[in-house]
Parts: structure tokens; sequence; C-alpha cells
């Protein structure tokens, strides 16, 4: 993918989605491209909602806010139902099926995938589902390199877990690298 894409990374609150739109917008300015990143959640420390936007573009960047996302990630059943009418005709739902049994209706492309419960039974821990979902996202669209994520990840991520969330990085490539698209019925 190129020009500017917007992705929305949608969930609950604890599943780390701020960190991780912080990341992948860190990658694309490590890649000389622009990028910006905005994020809300509720006021609940966990559970409620949570939501974080980046808009990447290889020229200059307009309007700083998401209006007709690309690319949707929907990891909890409120987000998808909320945000998954809302992705760009022909763009990307990406779904993670732990939580999420009911895929709405979306004018997107759905990838669904088992990323929390692979995050707990491949890594070991479901706290980086987050890791694995950016492989994932990633993977699919090729919006920055592997290199530039990773340099991204290790300079954002608590010193200590180097390890485990590269693990969970490769798992997330690997899913893109296997993966199909579904269309729900």
């Amino acid at each position: 993918m190129s020009g500017t894409i917007e992705f929305r990374l949608s969930g609950s609150g604890g599943q780390g989605l701020i960190l991780a739109g912080v990341i992948l917008a860190d990658a694309a300015i490590r890649e000389g491209k622009n990028a910006v990143q905005a994020q809300s959640y509720g006021p609940e420390a966990r559970g409620g909602a949570s939501k974080a936007e980046v808009v990447v573009s290889d020229g200059e960047i307009d309007y700083p806010k998401v209006t007709c996302p690309d690319v949707v990630l929907a990891m909890s059943q409120e987000a998808a139902n909320k945000y998954a009418a809302r992705v760009k005709k022909g763009g990307l739902l990406i779904v993670d099926s732990t939580y999420v049994k009911n895929i709405p209706a979306t004018p997107g492309r759905v990838y669904v995938f088992p990323i929390s419960r692979l995050a707990r039974e491949k890594v070991g821990k479901e706290l980086v589902a987050n890791i694995v979902a950016l492989g994932i996202l990633v993977g699919l669209t090729g919006v920055v390199s592997r290199q530039a994520l990773e340099q991204a990840l290790l300079s954002r991520i608590p010193k200590g877990t180097e390890t485990l969330n590269m693990q969970a990085l490769e798992a997330g490539f690997e899913m893109a690298k296997a993966s199909s698209v579904k269309v729900p019925a």
C-alpha cells in the first residue's frame, strides 16, 4: 500500500492498542514517511472502549484524523459493531475471532484471526496480542517494512520483554502469510 493510508485500531482498554498505534506511527517515521497518531479511550482503566488512529502518508498529511479508514482492526465485539461498516470500500477489516463472534456487514475485505488466543497459546501471554495484531496488519498491508516495525517495537517496549514481543510479532507475520480472506455470509 502506498499514498495515504488510514488505520483504526479498536478494542477494549488494556489490550495495548494505543501502544500499537504509537509503534506503527514510529515505524512509518523511521522509513521517512509522514505519520500522525491519535487515541481515545473510555474512563475505565481496563475494559472500556479504546481506539488508536494512525494516518501514514508518503506526502503531506492534510488532516490528522481518520475519516474513512483503509484498515480497521477490531479486537472486541463492541469495536467490530461500531467500526466494521466504516472501513473504506475494498479496505481491510481485521477481526480477532477470540472476542468477535459476529462480524457485522462491511464494505471491506474481512480477515479473521484468533489473535488473542494465538498470543496466549503460541507466545504464552495474551498481553502481547496487540503485537501479534501489528504483525498481521503490517504483513497484510506492507505499509512499513518489517525492519522498521521491529526497530520501533524494540524502542517502545519495556526492557526485558524484547524476546516475548519479537515472538509475538513473528507469530503475527506468520498468520498474515498463511491468511485467506473470509467474506461473511
